[in-house]
């Protein structure tokens, strides 16, 4: 009898399944529970959701029954003015994870290596091992910031195409000092900041308009985050002139939909709002790091994202989710060596920090 599987590739079939977070209907039905009565800190998404000139937006889309601009033409228009560079440097995707994969395909021989500095966000390991990509990893520093020296010499050694960095990184929502990245941007690779969070870092802490005047800087940006669109897949990117004309022939055609980018174009036109929110959201951060300071089996991480990492002390961290989950308070645990030990809470709406507090001070 014929077996397909045997032809799956070698590395897929040895590779492990991402564990996304899971959507309101799946977890209501796990839980027993409706969605109002969930409080979802464990994926990093806006609560307050998109604007409603958004929701408007989607409600009177022209024509979804054609195909969508292959060239994503008016957003990028758009971004283009809001951030003052070229459209040239900028490509969409379906979330930046579409534009992560899309540079793993445009330089990865099977055997070619990437960086990366664990514990981030794990798609950069889950793309390379798609495209047969070896990973080779820089463990960061104690208090999570990264150690340049030792990725100047895994460059050095190894010599990886990509090296992958998340500023502000995710789990721990820590920035990389500007003249540990000015050091990395001389190294003989391409670096690519992943800057979805850096809407709740201080001003001036974005590197996304320097790409037009380096030749190995890529910055990703999505709108799942600031703008509450995570549940639409829209992203983007700023690449090298060089590199744009092969990211063009490798992209799907079709791969911005016209929600999509109605929403988005709707979100950029209301940019002030956004802002607001996002002002509420770095203040609840700050509430809520200052109230998880004074939970005595809580050790919380100073944070410039939408999410509080803490390290769990004197009890089990996994148990702690699963208890929270019980509850309808959901939080974010990674079954990793580096992580076995904390929790990730994203930054709710003050009742939700209020329910959760709450739940924590019971447990004491």
């Amino acid at each position: 009898m014929f077996d397909a599987t045997e032809g799956i590739r070698p590395q897929v079939r040895s590779m492990k399944a991402y564990e996304p977070v899971l959507p309101f209907e799946v977890l209501s039905k796990r839980l027993g529970r409706s969605p109002s009565d969930i409080v979802k800190l464990d994926g990093n998404e806006n609560p307050y959701g998109p604007l409603p000139t958004v929701l408007q937006a989607l409600g009177t889309l022209s024509f979804p029954n054609i195909y969508p601009d292959p060239d994503s033409t008016i957003l990028r228009e758009s971004l283009a003015e809001h951030f003052g560079m070229p459209p040239e440097h900028l490509l969409a995707g379906a979330g930046s994870d579409e534009l992560i994969d899309l540079l793993m395909r445009l330089f990865l021989e099977p055997g070619d290596r990437i960086v990366i500095c664990p514990p981030t966000f794990g798609m950069y390991a889950f793309d390379a091992a798609i495209n047969a990509g070896e990973v080779i990893e820089v463990g960061r520093l104690s208090d999570f910031g990264v150690d340049v020296e030792r990725i100047e010499q895994a460059i050095q050694e190894y010599r990886p195409k990509l090296v992958f960095l998340a500023t502000p990184n995710n789990p721990d929502g820590g920035l990389i000092p500007l003249d540990g990245l000015v050091r990395l941007l001389d190294v003989p690779a391409v670096v690519v900041l992943d800057e979805a969070y850096i809407d709740f870092a201080p001003d001036g802490s974005s590197r996304l308009t320097e790409v037009p005047e380096r030749d190995n800087l890529v910055v990703l940006r999505t709108f799942s985050k600031w703008a509450g669109l995570a549940g639409l897949r829209v992203g983007f990117g700023a690449f090298p002139l060089s590199l744009m004309p092969h990211l063009w022939k490798i992209k799907q055609p079709y791969n911005i939909s016209v929600a999509a980018t109605a929403a988005a174009l709707a979100s950029l036109e209301r940019i002030d709002e956004l802002s607001a929110i996002g002002r509420k959201l770095v203040a609840e951060r700050e509430r809520m790091f200052t109230e998880l300071s004074e939970i005595p089996y809580l050790d919380p991480f100073p944070s410039q994202a939408n999410f509080v990492l803490c390290q769990v002390l004197n009890r089990d961290a996994a148990g702690l989710q699963a208890t929270l989950a019980n509850s309808g308070i959901l939080v974010r645990h990674f079954a990793t060596p580096e992580l076995d030990d904390y929790i990730r809470i994203t930054v709710g709406k003050p009742e939700h920090t209020a329910t959760l507090l709450e739940a924590l001070r019971q447990l004491e």
